[in-house]
């Protein structure tokens, strides 16, 4: 593994710490691939029983992936092409056969939400914040994968009131609508965690997996295409106007177009 993606073994948990404290632990694309391998590292040795997800220092999970990646996007196949791959990763995640925690403190937005979605549980701090503001940042949107988690974990009028006003949820209001299971402390975050451990991996593997596998077959039984919705919207004016804007650090003027 790199050194933006440390996995280390504690006990019967795979630490996997997203280490980018600098830029929000924003994700690369070696990152992504990290975290694959760390997934078949869970699943090869039996006596892991449970995989962490962490972000490195204070501020943040995962702040979305590294946007300086999406400069080389020319046209809305790419995006067509990203959003895939961002949808197999996710897959891969949440169909690990132990279950998943994702340890959460500071911010949790865009790719980060998506990561921390199809874990199993979420224990986050009283500091953390949730949301996908790309209506006010890149202009670009999500695949219909993504949509489905934030709809299954916050309803249609929450996920929609989050996108639409591109706000964050703070840590309470994420915790009352059941995305983050838990809410602890930022100093008690370490602790928490290592508690759920112990408990998780006294319990039945094969019980814990029948009921995550049911909880995704649910989810996705009725998913439709959005192909043509990320298409349309990375090959817009607004979208490329966005990263640039977003980079160079000045307001982006949206068009519609």
């Amino acid at each position: 593994m790199s050194d933006d993606l440390l996995v280390t073994r504690h006990g019967p948990a795979l630490h996997v710490t997203f280490n980018r404290p600098a830029q929000r632990n924003a994700m690369t694309w070696a990152m992504y691939d990290g975290l694959l391998a760390a997934c078949d590292t869970a699943e090869s040795d039996p006596d892991l029983r449970v995989v962490v997800l962490r972000g490195a220092g204070d501020d943040a999970f995962v702040a979305g992936t590294d946007i300086a990646q999406f400069t080389d996007f020319t046209d809305g196949d790419d995006g067509v092409a990203y959003e895939r791959k961002m949808a197999a990763i996710l897959d891969r995640l949440e169909s690990v056969t132990v279950p998943t925690i994702a340890a959460i403190n500071g911010y949790c937005v865009g790719a980060g939400i998506a990561l921390a979605a199809v874990c199993d549980l979420r224990v986050a701090t009283t500091t953390a914040r949730f949301g996908v503001p790309v209506a006010r940042t890149l202009g670009n949107c999500l695949s219909m994968n993504t949509y489905s988690l934030l709809v299954h974990h916050l309803g249609p009028g929450r996920a929609l009131d989050m996108l639409l006003r591109a706000r964050l949820l703070g840590a309470d209001e994420a915790h009352s609508a059941g995305f983050a299971t838990e809410l602890c402390d930022p100093a008690e975050l370490t602790g928490t965690v290592d508690d759920l451990v112990t408990r998780l991996a006294g319990h039945a593997p094969l019980t814990m997996w029948a009921a995550k596998q049911a909880v995704r077959r649910l989810r996705l039984a009725t998913l439709p295409d959005g192909d043509d919705l990320v298409r349309t919207v990375f090959d817009s004016h607004d979208f490329h106007h966005g990263v640039r804007s977003f980079l160079d650090k000045t307001p982006p003027q949206w068009t519609g177009r």
